[in-house]
This record gives structure tokens, C-alpha cells and sequence, in this order.
């Protein structure tokens, strides 16, 4: 049976957000309000994805637009809606009661009021802003944040699987020969996703032993203890970590977990490992500014503003060198490659024009990228790259993404099945003890 049509009234974030989201509500119509469109057009100017999304939006609201767009509407093509542009209307004496301030936002709730009243289709009001989905809801008007490329299996954000019961015979075998076994020969619940990584204990937890399989030839393989520059994984899932990290067989990777766990200091130290296999090594990360406010709005030069956002980068280098001032060559080597710009710290947004061929990438501070962010830097990746995400999904610094719906969430859920990539998720903080246990209880 057919679900009843609907019809969804859109706010900016989410055009902002997906700027091909008018295509993705099935045959259902869209009412787009005019403080939309000048809130869009404030946007239109710069160089983020943000600018772009609007820009985007902008040439294809001028393709459909017309006379009817305003009246009868238009069509969105074929199996799709329509869709309506509407002009402001009166606060209603609720609206006025509850929210008297004349705002953007205000004037689409009035809007979105009126459409309610006025069709006689369910009408959604849809938005990331949680304040707004709230003040929908308190004027009786059904609210709903944009789902579209949400991720809706959260568990892939644990720890490794364990597997229970095998035999400390094979254990003890697979680590002396450290020789691939056939999955079949394993009694596993159900064949893995590809590249996933698991622990096998035997039933009285005495041996124990991390591994991988991998899909194309159907076999397990055991996980070896790995040394990155200096740096050694304190646990099984930073093990898990630097495989992936370490893996030329592997040019995409993404590492989850909160903050202590060693995601950027991993990634760090198996760049500089592999070094010599690549022409550049670029770490990079978002920057929110603060309050929502531009850069533009510190005092100095570019540097100067840039720089409080790229500390924790720093920081994770200095750890490195730290480890290896045994070596001297090794932390003489940092420094020589900072100098000649093969290793390069910097915004994200200064990395987006140049060719990433022959680069060992890492984007820190993933989790505040949205999905078609992370597309974007992926499709750049020219021959011999390999591209590594690193965030904590539960700590979001931008206001319309969450745990479901940023890039790094989004990525790892669409491509966790692939054969070029891998993902991990680290569960223990190993900064400190003192580290871990605020990061638990507070």
C-alpha cells in the first residue's frame, strides 16, 4: 500500500548541508520559504563547502524556478514531487505569544504554519537545528531533522568483535607461524566483513590472539605487534590501529574513539614510518572557529590566527620526538622534512586545491566534516595516496551534525565492507590514568 503523500517544509541548514537533498524525498512535495533564499544568498560568497553547497543550491532553484513555482509549483522530475517557493506570512497569535521576535527563524516557523493550515497533506517541518525542531513542535507543527545520510547502525562504533572457545592449540600455532588459516576452519557465527578485525580467546581466556580476515581469499590472518617511529600500541586495538595504518594494501582509513585513545598520534607516527613511499605527508583538520565567528576576526596574520587550531597537531609531533631523542636522527629527520615541506601541517582548507597524488593524508578532527566534505577530499586522492580520518563521533564541535549524521560516521558506515579500507575504533584512553578516568566518570 502506498504511504500517504507528504509535504516537507525545508529549512537553510539542511540545503546547506546536502545541497542535492530536493531529490531525495521520494514523491513527496517541498515547500522552500523566502527567508530560505536570503539566508542561502548570505552564503554564496567564499571558498568552504559551505559556499559551494550554497552556490550549488542557488543554479538549481534558478533552473526550476518560474511563475508556478510560486502558485501550482514545479515538478522535481519523474517519481519526484513538487516543489513551492513560499513568500512570508502573518505570525499567527500563538506564534506572536510564544516567539515575538521578528527573526529568519521565526518568519519560517510563521511560514511552515501556514502551509500546515493550508494543505491538506501532512506537513514536516525538517531541520538540523535542534532549538528550532523544538519551537516547531511547541506551535503544534510535526519536525524532523534531514536523515537522508544518517547512519543508522551505531554498533560499528565498539570495540573488536571476541570470539570465545577456540582451540589454545591453533592459538598458539597461528602466533608461531604467523601463517594465514582458512576461515572455514574456524567455527566464527558468520563470515566477517571484509578487512575486520577480531580477537580470538580460548575458553578459559589464557591465550588470546588479535587477527584480521580478508575477504578475496576467504582467510584469517594474525595481527603482529608493530612499531611506528618510536611510537608502540599500549593495546590490542592500538595494534589494531597501526595495522591499518601500516597496510600499503589499504589507502583508506578511518579511526574512532574519544580522546586519549591515541588516534592522531598513531596515525602521526605510521606516516612518518612510511615516509619514504610517499612524496608528502599532510595532517590536517577543520577549523571552527570560535562562537561561530571567522578567523578573520583574530588579531595577526594568517599563521598567527591558524595557529591555536593546529597546537594539538604539533603537540602529537613533539610526542614522537620525544620517543625517539634516543635517535637523534629520527627527530633530526622531523625536522628536516618540516623544513623542505615534505611533512605539512595546516587547515584543511588550505589542502583542498592541491593534488593529493603519491600523499599520505590524514584529516584529524574528522567528525566535523560533513558527508559530502569527506566524498570531496576522497575523490581528490590521485595514485599511491592513502587517506586516513581520525575523530571522536561524540564530540561534534559544529551545530547542525551529530553522532549519526557527520562525514566520519557517514564514511565508516558506506565503505566498512570494501576491501580498500579499514577502520578501527580505539575504547581505551592511554594518555593517563588520570586522563582516562575523567573521560569515564565526568
Amino acid at each position: 500500500m502506498a504511504s500517504k503523500k507528504k509535504v516537507f517544509v525545508l529549512d537553510t541548514n539542511v540545503l546547506l548541508h546536502d545541497f542535492k537533498c530536493l531529490r531525495n524525498f521520494e514523491n513527496n512535495d517541498i515547500v522552500i520559504p523566502i527567508p530560505v533564499l536570503e539566508e542561502l544568498d548570505k552564503f554564496k560568497k567564499g571558498f568552504d563547502q559551505i559556499n559551494f553547497n550554497a552556490r550549488q543550491v542557488a543554479r538549481d532553484l534558478s533552473n526550476l524556478a518560474g511563475d508556478d513555482v510560486f502558485k501550482d509549483g514545479v515538478s522535481l522530475g519523474k517519481g519526484l514531487g513538487k516543489l513551492y517557493i513560499e513568500p512570508n506570512h502573518e505570525y499567527s497569535e500563538i506564534l506572536k505569544s510564544n516567539f515575538p521576535a521578528n527573526t529568519s527563524d521565526h518568519n519560517i516557523l510563521a511560514i511552515t504554519e501556514y502551509v500546515k493550515n493550508k494543505r491538506k497533506e501532512p506537513v514536516i517541518f525538517v531541520s538540523k537545528d535542534i532549538n528550532l525542531r523544538i519551537k516547531a513542535l511547541a506551535l503544534g507543527i510535526p519536525a524532523e531533522d534531514y536523515e537522508t545520510d544518517m547512519v543508522t547502525n551505531m554498533n560499528i562504533f565498539s570495540s573488536a568483535e571476541e570470539i570465545t572457545n577456540i582451540d589454545p592449540t591453533f592459538i598458539y600455532n597461528m602466533y608461531q607461524t604467523k601463517e594465514p588459516v582458512e576461515a572455514e576452519n574456524i567455527p566464527l557465527p558468520k563470515l566477517p566483513d571484509e578487512n575486520k578485525h577480531m580477537i580470538f580467546s580460548s575458553k578459559d581466556g589464557e591465550q588470546i590472539i588479535p587477527v584480521y580476515y580478508q575477504m578475496e581469499t576467504r582467510q584469517l590472518h594474525a595481527v603482529t605487534k608493530n612499531f611506528a617511529y618510536g611510537i608502540e600500541p599500549r593495546n590490542i586495538e592500538q595494534r589494531f590501529a597501526l595495522h591499518a595504518l601500516l597496510n600499503p594494501q589499504v589507502p583508506l582509513v578511518s579511526i574512532t574513539g574519544k580522546a586519549g585513545t591515541g588516534k592522531t598520534l598513531l596515525a602521526l607516527a605510521a606516516a612518518l614510518e612510511m615516509a619514504s613511499e610517499f612524496d608528502h605527508i599532510l595532517l590536517a583538520r577543520p577549523i571552527i572557529p570560535l562562537s561561530n565567528r571567522d578567523i578573520g576576526f583574530l588579531p595577526g596574520d594568517v599563521k598567527e590566527k591558524i595557529g591555536p587550531y593546529m597546537l594539538p597537531l604539533f603537540d602529537n609531533l613533539g610526542v614522537i620526538k620525544t620517543a625517539n631523542k634516543k635517535h637523534s636522527k629520527q627527530s633530526e629527520k622531523i625536522d628536516q622534512m618540516l623544513n623542505d615541506e615534505r611533512l605539512v601541517i595546516t587547515p584543511l582548507t588550505y589542502i583542498r586545491g592541491r593534488s593529493l597524488s603519491n600523499v599520505y593524508f590524514i584529516i584529524d578532527e574528522a567528525q566535523n566534516l560533513t558527508p559530502h566534505e569527506v566524498k570531496t577530499i576522497i575523490t581528490r586522492a590521485g595514485e599511491g595516496t592513502k587517506i586516513v580520518f581520525t575523530g571522536d563521533i561524540q564530540q561534534i564541535d559544529t551545530p547542525y551534525l551529530d553522532a549519526r549524521s557527520n562525514g566520519l560516521s557517514y564514511l565508516t558506515d558506506r565503505i566498512r565492507k570494501q576491501p580498500l579500507f579499514m577502520h578501527v575504533h580505539l575504547q581505551k584512553g592511554e594518555r593517563s590514568a588520570l586522563a582516562e578516568m575523567a573521560s569515564n566518570l565526568l
